[in-house]
């Protein structure tokens, strides 16, 4: 199998950075896209020249490290796939194929498709954690919540935190991974006493971070790998609305969705 490759090769956050091209033959249509990318660097360090750089780490689609641009769609074209799990097979033969990192201010690029996306883990550490006591493990037919909520919270909770919402959204928002993270815990009756302070403080922290708003646009749900569904961002907004009222006197005010500029780095494929 051949493919032509045109990847983002940057040298460092300060470095311009430009397109290159590859032409890759005697692939295996059963490689994923990341074995291709290790092809390549083979091919690469054999000659001398400085690897493609991209993060990998659990290559099944768990860990969402190995997230970037497949010709402008997060992730590639297959639905509810991460990149380590695109196979070769989806592309035609002689297909050309344009790689490039995350696009968004508050992802800024490392190296060639590596972004930086601390800003997530800043996130969650403004959610903080839960008082309430857990105990041992039970049997989950001794806890006291609803199968509906359950499901639906363990379906929010299967988020990895990849950023392919972030790079789909014309806004670079990051609100589909903050709802995500807001609903699990919201669901739960152990996550109730620190309900309305999580709310107010992820979405504080979203906002501090650089990311833009919600436009209910939908691009969120669609490149998801773990098909989080765009009601998690209701979720979101309907526990900070409340929140912002019982505490309304601590509240310091927000940018709405209608006030976010499209981010001058977010770049559509």
């Amino acid at each position: 199998m051949r493919l032509t490759l045109h990847i983002w090769r940057q040298k460092s956050p300060k470095d311009k950075g430009r397109m290159a091209r590859y032409d890759l033959d005697g692939l295996n249509p059963s490689m994923s896209a990341l074995e291709m990318l290790d092809v390549l660097n083979e091919q690469l360090t054999g000659k001398g020249e400085e690897p493609v750089e991209f993060e990998s780490d659990c290559r099944e689609g768990i860990c969402g490290t190995c997230g970037f641009m497949v010709s402008g769609v997060a992730h590639g074209p297959m639905k509810g796939t991460t990149v380590c799990q695109l196979m070769l097979r989806n592309f035609r033969d002689g297909e050309e194929l344009w790689l490039e990192p995350w696009r968004a201010r508050a992802f800024p690029v490392i190296k060639d498709l590596i972004v930086d996306r601390s800003a997530f883990d800043r996130i969650i550490a403004a959610g903080g954690y839960i008082t309430a006591p857990t105990g041992s493990p039970q049997d989950a037919n001794c806890l006291p919540i609803a199968k509906e909520a359950a499901d639906r919270s363990m379906d929010a909770a299967a988020c990895i935190g990849c950023g392919a919402c972030v790079a789909a959204c014309p806004n670079a928002s990051a609100m589909l991974f903050t709802g995500a993270k807001i609903t699990h815990l919201g669901l739960l009756p152990q996550g109730q006493p620190e309900r309305d302070r999580r709310a107010l403080s992820m979405v504080a922290q979203h906002n501090a971070e650089g990311f833009g708003g919600c436009t209910n646009i939908g691009e969120c749900e669609a490149v998801c790998p773990k098909e989080i569904r765009i009601e998690s961002i209701a979720h979101l907004n309907r526990d900070f609305l409340v929140a912002s009222v019982r505490n309304r006197a601590n509240v310091k005010p927000v940018a709405t969705a209608s006030k976010y500029k499209r981010d001058p780095l977010h770049v559509q494929g």
